[in-house]
């Protein structure tokens, strides 16, 4: 069953991510929803920064097999969430 995101709202999620790679200094590896199965990042396809406030937003865009999702991390609560793209 593939879970999906309605009305553009974004949803807290838990991430494993792998810091300090090479030239990525963060790189999210999985996720999981609350409740939910572990989903695997195939791939990264994607990393910026966006100012919210007093907040930086570390954004990555990625695939879950066929699935583009976008991750935000939010560098003053460092909360995970998966937003619509």
């Amino acid at each position: 069953m593939k879970n999906t995101i309605l009305n553009n709202q974004d949803e807290r999620v838990e991430v494993m991510a792998l810091f300090g790679y090479e030239m990525t200094p963060c790189q999210p590896l999985t996720f999981k929803r609350p409740g939910g199965v572990e989903t695997e990042i195939t791939e990264l396809l994607r990393t910026h920064i966006r100012f919210a406030g007093k907040a930086t937003l570390h954004i990555f865009d990625v695939l879950a097999g066929r699935e583009r999702l976008r991750l935000e991390f939010n560098s003053i609560d460092l909360s995970w969430h998966l937003t619509q793209r």
